[in-house]
């Protein structure tokens, strides 16, 4: 059964959670008092129908339905999940509780996407405050995993593992935080990383534009991996983290930073931050930026997809259950659906012949997985090796298209496996053809060698569904 989110207040962090929730599947209501509202709300959503899809290697879920409604109780009723996203104001998000908790099931989880409040603070004056906790993620949060999941003593233990549970198959990454603390945790770093930045710019060390080079050149890039103490265990050397705090544990009582004070926000310091970041980005607009950020955040991701590693692993965890089921053998056979990605294109704008052969590649493990030479076979010593594939290019194909390719057996005798693949757009275009031919083979010895008979014999009844020849 479909289930519900409802998110209040639609800015940047609410329509991304509005999108997060649409692309997995679920149906969202949605409230915002700002006459704007629909039209950013559908900003957010083209970019991230665009963007998100790319970080997987099948189709995400039919998309839910979105519904802009008049009132706050018209938006939670019967939602299984209320997402609040309005502005800093506690007053504001405490009155915004109560008329939530007067219209909504008691059993709904109501989640603040709060970077700074702590989840007591936001649960004063709630009829049921066992009902609300903090669920903080970050933007776009459409791809971003992180959600911190902030709770309290009032919370019970199931209602909060059940917030993670439900995190988690929208593909999140939620990190529990363990004990109430202002801003929570990464919000923290990040202040700490933003009071430095402004004295640099403030007493003219460095420019908008040095400061991100810093960062994204350099330890961004280590972060984005490995975080910071991963980072500094390496940096020890062979003897690890004891020998890095040994070494460089001194450096804490130097005069290198000033993060116990913070620069007046002076009309000068804001104009001179807001002309020096004009002159790094103001060539693009927002949409642009935010474009290119997504594009830059899939390369990333999917990267580390396939190093099944940090971020990356937990898109590789959530991918293995947007997976079809496999038992069945309709016609025509999909064995691939999937949205290109932005790293399959090339110079010229379009994707890059050898992503067709990866396609179709794709396509082959799949019927494979069909016939039972799956992992477990592969992992007894027997396995099937393409030894000849032709592919003929009928359209281009570009990023953010959804494709999927039929595919029909040829041939199922003894050691060959002869197959017929159709790439098409989902208008149905025909976009690329290919005959490959695969060759059973032991492991072992790596030589052709006959199927065991259950795997033969799934073969033989693919190919008489598909169409054999």
């Amino acid at each position: 059964m479909t289930r519900t989110a409802a998110i209040i207040g639609t800015g940047v962090i609410g329509a991304g959670w509005a999108a997060r929730f649409l692309l997995n599947g679920w149906n969202v209501t949605v409230f915002d008092p700002d006459p704007e509202a629909i039209r950013k709300t559908a900003a957010v959503l083209e970019a991230a129908r665009r963007a998100l899809p790319m970080l997987y290697d099948t189709a995400l879920p039919p998309e839910g339905s979105l519904t802009h409604c008049a009132t706050i109780s018209e938006a939670v009723e019967g939602a299984d999940w209320i997402q609040e996203s309005v502005p800093e104001r506690l007053a504001l998000k405490r009155k915004v509780y109560q008329t939530v908790q007067e219209h909504c099931r008691a059993d709904a989880v109501i989640a603040s996407s709060t970077s700074g409040f702590k989840p007591s603070d936001i649960q004063g004056c709630a009829t049921r405050p066992e009902q609300i906790l903090v669920a903080h993620p970050f933007n776009p949060v459409y791809l971003l995993p992180l959600v911190e999941l902030v709770a309290t003593d009032k919370n019970p233990p199931e209602s909060v593992a059940r917030a993670a549970d439900t995190l988690t198959g929208l593909g999140m990454f939620p990190l529990r935080v363990r004990a109430e603390i202002d801003a929570h945790i990464a919000d923290r770093f990040l202040e700490a990383v933003w009071r430095e930045a402004l004295w640099m710019i403030q007493d003219d060390i460095a420019t908008t534009q040095e400061i991100d080079n810093a960062i994204r050149y350099g330890f961004g890039l280590r972060w984005a991996q490995m975080g910071l103490f991963e980072t500094y265990r390496i940096a020890g050397g062979e003897a690890g983290m004891r020998h890095f705090i040994e070494q460089f544990g001194p450096c804490l009582s130097w005069p290198w930073t000033r993060l116990m004070d913070v620069p007046d926000l002076t009309p000068d310091l804001i104009d001179k931050i807001a002309d020096q970041s004009d002159a790094q980005s103001g060539a693009l607009s927002i949409r642009e930026l935010e474009r290119k950020r997504d594009d830059n955040l899939v390369a990333i991701l999917r990267a580390l997809k396939t190093r099944d590693a940090a971020a990356g692993a937990r898109i590789k965890t959530h991918e293995a259950t947007l997976w079809p089921e496999r038992t069945a053998t309709p016609a025509p056979l999909i064995t691939v659906r999937r949205t290109v990605p932005i790293d399959w294109t090339d110079y010229n704008g379009h994707m890059n012949e050898s992503r067709y052969g990866q396609v179709f590649s794709d396509a082959a493990d799949d019927v494979m997985i069909r016939i039972g030479a799956d992992a477990d076979y592969i992992a007894r010593g027997l396995s099937y090796f393409t030894v000849d594939i032709h592919i003929q290019f009928r359209a281009e194909t570009h990023a953010g298209q959804m494709i999927h390719v039929e595919t029909r057996v040829l041939e199922s005798a003894g050691k060959k496996l002869r197959l017929a693949h159709r790439m098409l757009a989902e208008d149905g275009t025909l976009l690329a053809e290919a005959e490959q031919l695969l060759i059973h083979v032991s492991l072992k010895t790596r030589r052709a060698c006959e199927p065991a008979p259950e795997v033969a014999a799934r073969a033989a009844a693919l190919a008489k569904a598909t169409g054999e020849s």
